[in-house]
């Protein structure tokens, strides 16, 4: 493939010169690989917490798949005061991932993402508890022919979509505080409200994450290890994306058992 003179500026403010265009194309796939693996591994780890913690926390199923009561473990990490601790703990690493984010090498970027996938698949065990596993099952299906279709038209479209980024941040914290404003309201026309307007909040932060790593990785003269860091940091936007808008869908589409 030819040189390709890239003469405009980059949202991150360096313009680029002429550049080898073939190698630059096989070293961002090869990056958004590494994101994407990093993601699902991420995903399959919060599965498999998931699953693990609700099948120790049901006591038995009847013959029509109702649960018939929880064991010890559940009720302590789903009906005692230990539920705020499982509930809040994801919130804890992100917070220490942020704090961490600059000092950490990509190894233990790396591993913090994947003991994050793990806490928040406790946290989100309960989902098993509520919905029926085929119901689960099909939404995730839904969330993941979404994801991919939002990401390839972020990763493929010509247009910019850093002039959304500031308009979804905005609606990513109204967001969280009208969550927070239902724990104690437990409005249910508010929970599906706040499901629907998450659920497109989330769609177009995909798009938008894409494009941005996207172009983070050819606009910022990354050294391998950055790119290796910034590859983490990137499957960890995703993946956020990923468990939200699973959350916002299986609200507004799962069976309850």
């Amino acid at each position: 493939m030819s040189d390709l003179d890239r003469n405009y500026t980059s949202p991150f403010g360096r313009a680029a010169g002429r550049v080898d265009t073939a190698a630059v194309d096989a070293g961002l796939r090869a990056y958004m690989l590494k994101i994407y693996n990093n993601m699902a591994i991420g995903l399959g780890i919060t599965g498999l917490a998931a699953l693990g913690i609700s099948m120790l926390a049901i006591a038995g199923f009847t013959p029509d798949g109702k649960i018939t009561g929880l064991t010890a473990l559940g009720q302590a990490i789903y009906l005692s005061p230990l539920k705020w601790v499982v509930m809040l703990a994801p919130l804890a690493f992100i917070m220490l991932f942020s704090f961490k984010a600059e000092s950490m090498s990509a190894s233990s970027a790396r591993t913090m993402f994947f003991a994050f996938a793990a806490v928040m698949g406790v946290s989100m065990s309960s989902i098993l508890v509520v919905f029926t596993g085929a119901s689960v099952t099909r939404v995730f299906f839904i969330t993941a022919a979404a994801f991919g279709a939002l990401s390839l038209v972020g990763y493929t479209t010509k247009k910019s979509l850093s002039g959304m980024g500031s308009f979804l941040i905005m609606g990513l914290i109204g967001l969280i505080i009208a969550s927070l404003v239902n724990l104690f309201l437990a409005s249910s026309a508010l929970s599906f409200g706040i499901s629907v307007l998450g659920v497109l909040i989330f769609a177009g932060l995909t798009a938008w994450d894409t494009q941005r790593l996207k172009e983070m990785y050819l606009y910022s003269n990354l050294d391998p290890e950055s790119a290796a860091k910034l590859s983490v940091n990137g499957a960890l936007s995703l993946y956020l994306n990923f468990i939200n808008m699973f959350q916002m869908l299986i609200t507004l589409l799962g069976d309850r058992r």
